[in-house]
């Protein structure tokens, strides 16, 4: 097949790492001729593709495909995807992410493509936007639904959102878990003392882990009000938060305010391969997140045999299952936060049975090979029915 992938920015992130391991894996395990196009990676996330991991994917990567609403250029930018498709003659346009998923999907059907394919990998929606704008992405979205033949969400979770917000039927979506190499998981403990020594972490201590960027709606400041909460009763805990963002210097301004500066570790921007390490390094996993699709962190963390504690937001009670694989726990309930935490820093052996049970249920659902398969298999459905 030919196929066309399209999305808005190519940064380090969940829905970047899905479309590149797709391509990839379209190209090694079915030999399809293979063409991702993209905006710039701009953000303080940083770029996946500067990281060297695309191999010889081919890329096309659009000045004028950007992730901030601007009507000019986004009607440029569409010229340039129709440009693009059109010179490229795909079977397949699979796109993601809000803009990148409604300019490829409109340039796609207007080409006459066989088949269009749109991953849900979060709403653009949500309730903490202003009215206005939820209504207008919900518009966009439920227009470019009418644009392709298959609606694919990450999530079941995601399904429920978008039938409920009336993009489109039921029928129209089937779930596919993200995939991801597995195998750095499986072996993240590997290197645990060496990367905690590396921390600063000591022997005793307990690692308290989240991984997100420092950004408005991850739940960073709910960590800090845990954490002063949990100081007393439990001095040896230390919490890494791997990533970063525009609210670094604010909360790190929070953390010396509350005299926490000690248990608190920032890694910064840290390439992909870093993450099995440090999830190895870590004795829990906390996500609390207040809108996420499924947060690859949450699976990554199971795999490792890591317990997680998730907000009880979108797709994360498909894999946080309460008291088998970790807690669920209301989003901004800080209460229960604080004792589910405390619970399992007292514990290691419910860390350990709640963390084995994850690994063991969750490895294969996602590995990449397993959602590449999925895909391909849509893809030629189809195609054949068309």
């Amino acid at each position: 097949m030919r196929v066309a992938h399209v999305i808005t920015r190519m940064i380090v992130g969940g829905a970047q790492e899905n479309t590149l391991l797709t391509c990839l894996g379209l190209q090694r395990d079915f030999g399809d001729e293979v063409l991702l196009i993209t905006g710039p990676s701009l953000g303080p996330e940083g770029g996946l593709l500067s990281q060297g991991r695309a191999g010889e994917l081919p890329i096309l990567e659009l000045p004028r495909l950007r992730r901030k609403i601007d009507p000019l250029r986004d009607a440029l930018a569409y010229r340039d995807i129709h440009r693009a498709l059109q010179d490229f003659r795909p079977d397949v346009v699979h796109t993601h992410s809000a803009k990148g998923g409604i300019l490829g999907r409109f340039a796609a059907h207007a080409l006459g493509v066989r088949a269009i394919v749109h991953t849900v990998h979060g709403a653009p929606f949500h309730p903490y936007q202003p009215r206005l704008a939820r209504w207008f992405y919900r518009y966009c979205e439920h227009h470019a639904a009418k644009r392709c033949h298959q609606l694919v969400s990450v999530a079941d979770a995601m399904t429920d959102l978008l039938v409920a917000a009336k993009v489109a039927p039921r029928e129209k979506f089937v779930t596919v878990y993200s995939g991801m190499d597995v195998e750095p998981f499986r072996r993240a403990n590997q290197e645990r003392e060496q990367t905690r020594a590396a921390l600063g972490v000591m022997p005793e201590e307990v690692v308290i882990g989240k991984i997100a960027r420092l950004f408005h709606l991850k739940g960073h400041d709910d960590l800090i009000e845990v954490a002063r909460q949990l100081r007393d009763g439990f001095p040896a805990i230390r919490w890494l938060l791997v990533g970063d963002g525009i609210l670094r210097k604010a909360l790190e301004s929070k953390i010396r305010e509350a005299g926490l500066q000690q248990q608190f570790i920032f890694t910064g921007l840290v390439d992909p391969t870093q993450i099995p390490g440090l999830i190895g390094a870590m004795d829990i996993l906390v996500h609390t997140s207040y809108r996420e699709g499924l947060a690859r962190t949450l699976p990554q963390a199971l795999i490792a045999g890591k317990p997680v504690i998730s907000y009880d937001i979108d797709g994360a009670r498909e894999v946080v299952l309460d008291d088998q694989t970790g807690f669920l726990i209301k989003p901004g309930d800080i209460p229960q936060l604080t004792e589910r935490l405390g619970r399992l820093i007292a514990s290691a052996s419910l860390r350990h049975r709640l963390g084995a049970s994850g690994q063991q249920r969750f490895t294969d659902r996602f590995r990449d090979t397993t959602m590449t398969g999925q895909l391909r298999e849509i893809y030629q459905r189809l195609l054949d029915s068309r």
